[in-house]
């Protein structure tokens, strides 16, 4: 009798464990994949587009910098006609030492951030000397509203005095006097030329770009002209008058 009873009962306990051991089974999770970005309906970040704009926004405002230069540095005499022969490479101002008539020292540099159109001679001047100071003067008034971008420089190398009569027509110019070697060092004349020969144009980052040919006459001076007023009005939107 009790035999049957433990008989009956098995199955059933075997049930229970079976439940039992069902439950103690760790749980089953199922990992889905993660969308790629190049899936239908996912926005992919912007970042490209950002980048692109960026960019823009930056040659947008370099651009007249970047403009007036290609202009002279970049499209070659084929593609425009200047008549002053462009320095390659360029020459920066040196800190060259520089004393005014009345003694007071100081240095080129202080010249930079305006068009400068300088000559040499020695302080005597010669009847060529005479020629590109008149030059200089025509050539900066026949710019009109646009002449105080530009300043008139005539470097003395030597200690001889300048005469008199000069000076009434050299009250809107600055006059330095510079040591010989130190200028010869910076400006270079055409083969066969002398520093005085020519009348020189430095821009106004400072840099000797141009050197106008020698022996200057009226009609020299008419194609000068041309080139500074391509040069100013290539420039016009970054550089303005005054330092």
């Amino acid at each position: 009798m009790a035999l049957s009873t433990v008989t009956h009962n098995a199955p059933e306990t075997t049930s229970v464990r079976s439940a039992s051991a069902a439950h103690d089974q760790p749980l089953g999770l199922t990992v889905h994949a993660m969308p790629t970005l190049d899936q239908p309906g996912m926005p992919a970040p912007n970042t490209r587009a950002g980048r692109w704009k960026m960019i823009l926004v930056l040659l947008v405002c370099a651009s007249p910098v970047i403009a007036s230069y290609l202009t002279y540095y970049v499209i070659r005499p084929e593609g425009r006609r200047n008549f002053g022969e462009l320095i390659d490479p360029q020459r920066p101002l040196p800190a060259m030492a520089t004393q005014t008539l009345d003694g007071r020292p100081g240095q080129l540099t202080a010249l930079k951030n305006q068009w400068l159109l300088l000559t040499v001679a020695g302080g005597a001047c010669d009847t060529r000397c005479e020629q590109n100071l008149y030059f200089q003067r025509q050539l900066r008034e026949s710019l009109g509203r646009e002449k105080e971008r530009l300043d008139r420089v005539w470097l003395v190398n030597d200690e001889a005095p300048v005469r008199a009569a000069l000076l009434p027509a050299l009250a809107q110019a600055t006059v330095l006097r510079v040591r010989p070697a130190d200028v010869a060092d910076w400006l270079a004349p055409a083969p066969g030329k002398r520093l005085q020969d020519h009348l020189y144009l430095v821009d106004p980052l400072g840099n000797l770009m141009m050197r106008f040919p020698a022996d200057m006459d009226a009609a020299a001076a008419a194609k000068a002209k041309r080139d500074l007023d391509r040069l100013l009005r290539a420039a016009g939107s970054w550089d303005k008058e005054g330092r």
